[in-house]
């Protein structure tokens, strides 16, 4: 069975609808989106979410933000998911990403840099359960 990966296209990726474009990248890798959905969480869930970086100076600007407007929430899979969708993403500050990133070419600034990746095999399905069910990812 192939990798999976979560990756949350960030409420300004929504607002500037970047949504297609963003998607295109990662399709256009070869990698395979087997779960989406639409969603608006409040600070309480990001606060959980983010919940290794409670007590750093950015936190509570980074819940304030995710919980600001709607997500786009995908599950993709492939081969080395994680690893290509971290590449493809850019360091996670948009000054710092490469232009050709998604970040570097779409990011803002801290903390809109436009996609959050899952960063580990055990992050990866700990956030994927916590957006989706068995029975809403479709392998194919």
């Amino acid at each position: 069975m192939a990798e999976k990966t979560l990756i949350i296209y960030k409420p300004d990726a929504v607002r500037r609808n970047l949504i297609g474009e963003i998607t295109a990248l990662f399709q256009d890798r070869g990698m395979k989106m087997v779960a989406a959905k639409l969603g608006w969480y409040p600070s309480e869930f990001w606060e959980e979410f983010y919940a290794e970086h409670k007590g750093k100076d950015f936190f509570e600007r980074l819940v304030n933000y995710m919980s600001s407007g709607p997500i786009f929430i995908t599950v993709w899979s492939g081969d080395n998911a994680i690893a290509i969708a971290r590449q493809m993403a850019g360091a996670t500050d948009p000054l710092e990403a490469a232009p050709g990133s998604i970040r570097g070419r779409y990011g803002l600034c801290m903390p809109m840099n436009t996609v959050h990746c899952s960063d580990s095999i055990e992050a990866a399905e700990r956030e994927i359960a916590l957006f989706f069910k068995d029975d809403e990812i479709f392998e194919w």
